[in-house]
């Protein structure tokens, strides 16, 4: 039967090698397809006996009868399965996997024991994504911190810092809306370009306020002021830059550029948010929790220098 129905491909390979090209062909025996139209057909396939005995047709040693099954079976880990299919279509993936999962629920209370429903496929791999990106952004805003944390001596100064980023998450968040689009791999990954380039703008900030407050201002809130008023160019000039660099992107211009408009979208709306946070939040946050002055190292070196070589000169 596998001979007839399958070919001689299963049973005994067979390759004929073409001298010229070097190349094997494939050599199968099977009956054409036109013999084969029907049950009786089948049922007049010669069966051989063994060495001895009499060839017999199958219908006189089997017996053949109609039934309903599916034309593939699947396996998953030795474990039989049957895969129903759905696309999407004018939707995004993730409203139509909340759906199906709502479907994979009801139904699930149905089945006898043994039975399951397992939602697979791309759910699957953009819900990992999905994990593996928030666990990345958490890391980077946490490491960021601990890093300012050591560079500056401070846990208050990096929290000041990093009062610019709600505002770049609700920035994304408003442009994904606007755009109508969805959060997806590039988006996030928008997102976690916004939090570099907003980090540096207000460290830029933070670091000429300590500036001017250990140059003698009299308080935070008027170091703030000028840290705002004479950073307000360099801030605006970084994140105009990476604003006019992303919009080509955000535009989604050219052939396949919608695949890749997500992430200019959330840097745009992350950084219009994160800008003005940088130079309004930031300052603000900055003048309410700073209650002392830092110390300027270099200034009481220098102060420490002076000091000395008056004391030696009046010694000598």
């Amino acid at each position: 039967m596998l001979l007839s129905l399958s070919g001689s491909g299963q049973i005994a390979p067979n390759f004929w090698l073409d001298p010229k090209t070097g190349v094997e062909y494939p050599v199968i025996v099977q009956v054409p397809q036109y013999r084969l139209h029907d049950i009786d057909s089948v049922e007049r396939t010669a069966v051989t006996a063994t060495p001895g005995a009499s060839d017999q047709l199958l219908r006189n040693v089997s017996t053949t009868e109609r039934q309903v099954s599916p034309q593939t079976v699947s396996h998953y880990n030795a474990l039989p399965i049957m895969d129903v299919f759905a696309n999407v279509a004018q939707r995004d993936l993730g409203g139509v996997a909340s759906d199906v999962q709502k479907i994979v629920e009801k139904t699930s209370q149905h089945l006898p024991p043994g039975v399951e429903i397992v939602l697979s496929g791309q759910v699957l791999t953009m819900n990992t994504s999905f994990a593996n990106l928030e666990v990345g952004i958490a890391a980077a805003v946490v490491f960021v911190y601990l890093l300012m944390a050591m560079n500056f001596q401070s846990w208050t100064i990096p929290f000041i810092i990093l009062m610019a980023l709600p505002g770049a998450f609700a920035g994304i968040v408003w442009m994904l809306f606007l755009t109508q689009t969805t959060f997806n791999v590039p988006s996030l990954m928008g997102a976690l370009m916004t939090i570099g380039v907003a980090t540096a703008n207000s460290i830029l900030v933070v670091t000429f306020a300590n500036e001017s407050w250990g140059e003698g201002n009299k308080d935070s809130k008027q170091a703030a002021l000028i840290a705002g008023s004479t950073r307000l160019r360099p801030v605006c000039m970084t994140a105009l830059a990476m604003i006019i660099g992303m919009l080509p992107m955000a535009l989604s211009l050219g052939e396949g550029g919608e695949q890749n408009a997500p992430i200019g979208r959330a840097v745009i709306g992350g950084l219009l948010f994160a800008t003005v946070g940088t130079l309004f939040m930031v300052p603000v946050m900055y003048s309410l929790m700073s209650k002392q002055a830092p110390v300027n190292w270099e200034k009481r070196l220098e102060d420490e220098v002076q000091g000395t070589g008056a004391q030696e000169g009046a010694h000598q």
